[in-house]
């Protein structure tokens, strides 16, 4: 009775660090789902970040003219009537 009270608590023990060491579900795929979550929240935060901006664009587009004259000439180039385009080389 005494030899097996130790040898079942020392059984027990190293099952017990089996399971969280090796088994299913151990420590270390916990500690990987813990970094895999964090890099999906900061690339949540950083698209969360990316729309907004671009809801606030899509916003401006919608009530006013002056966006789209400015996002006409600095992407298409394009000059009003009447003015004189000049193009400065460096």
């Amino acid at each position: 009775m005494r030899k097996t009270v130790p040898i079942t608590l020392i059984t027990i023990l190293l099952l017990l660090q089996y399971a969280l060491w090796i088994g299913d579900k151990n420590f270390i795929d916990l500690q990987r789902l813990e970094s895999a979550v964090t890099d999906t929240e900061i690339n949540n935060a950083k698209l969360h970040q990316r729309n907004q901006k671009l809801l606030a664009e899509v916003i401006d587009l919608k009530q006013g003219g002056e966006t789209i004259e400015t996002l006409a000439r600095s992407e298409l180039g394009l000059i009003k009537s009447g003015e004189t385009f000049y193009q400065i080389i460096e």
